[in-house]
C-alpha cells in the first residue's frame, strides 16, 4: 500500500473542508505561496508551519504528517541483507547465487523500489560471474595453467564485490556490482 506525502495530505485535507488556498492562509499565518508550493512538493515545511495547517484544517498533526513506521526500517534491512547475502548459497548448491536472490527479488520488487533496484544489481551481477566462470572453464582445456588462475580470479572476484556489498547495502543502503552485464533492464 501507497504511504501518503505530506503534501498529498494537506491537498486532501484541504479539500475535504472545502478550504481554498486563500481561506486556509486566511485560518492561519501561512502564506498562500507557502500553501502552494507544499502542495507542489517543492518544499518540505517546517513542524511550526505544519502545525499551523493542522489546527487551521481542524485536524490533528499526525493526519498531516507521514511517520514512518520504526520497525520498517528493521524489514527493509533484513530484505537487504537476504539480497545480497543469499548468493553465498551458491558457494553450496550449484546456480543458488542467482536463483536465491532471483526468487526474493521477484517476491519483493513491486513492494518498495529498492528492492527492484538492489535486486536487479545482485541478479545481474551473478549472472554476470556465473557467465565468465562458465567461460573461463570452457577454456580451460585448451590453456590449463592459464586458465586455473583466471577461473579462480573471477570467483574471488565475486566473493569479494558480494562482501562488500552486503556491509554497503546494510550501512548505507547502497550497492555498486561492477562490471555487470545488464540482463535485467531497469524499470522505466
Amino acid at each position: 500500500m501507497k504511504q501518503q506525502t505530506l503534501r498529498e495530505n494537506l491537498l486532501y485535507q484541504r479539500k475535504l473542508k472545502g478550504f481554498t488556498q486563500d481561506e486556509l492562509s486566511e485560518r492561519t499565518t501561512v502564506g498562500v505561496r507557502t500553501i502552494q508550493r507544499i502542495e507542489k512538493g517543492e518544499v518540505q515545511p517546517h513542524l511550526q508551519t505544519v502545525k499551523l495547517l493542522a489546527v487551521g484544517l481542524d485536524i490533528e498533526v499526525d493526519d498531516l504528517i507521514v511517520l514512518d513506521n520504526p520497525k520498517e526500517e528493521t524489514i527493509k534491512r533484513k530484505w537487504m541483507l537476504l539480497l545480497h547475502a543469499s548468493p553465498f548459497f551458491g558457494l553450496i548448491i550449484p546456480f543458488a547465487n542467482v536463483l536465491f536472490p532471483l526468487f526474493t527479488w521477484m517476491s519483493k520488487a513491486e513492494d518498495n523500489k529498492i528492492y527492484d533496484v538492489h535486486g536487479r544489481a545482485v541478479v545481474n551481477f551473478h549472472c554476470t560471474i556465473n557467465l565468465l566462470i562458465l567461460i573461463s572453464l570452457l577454456l580451460f582445456f585448451p590453456f590449463p595453467g592459464i586458465n586455473f588462475f583466471g577461473t579462480g580470479a573471477v570467483f574471488l572476484f565475486g566473493i569479494i564485490i558480494s562482501i562488500k556489498n552486503v556491509m554497503s547495502s546494510l550501512s548505507s543502503g547502497r550497492c555498486n556490482y561492477p562490471l555487470s552485464i545488464p540482463f535485467l533492464k531497469p524499470k522505466k
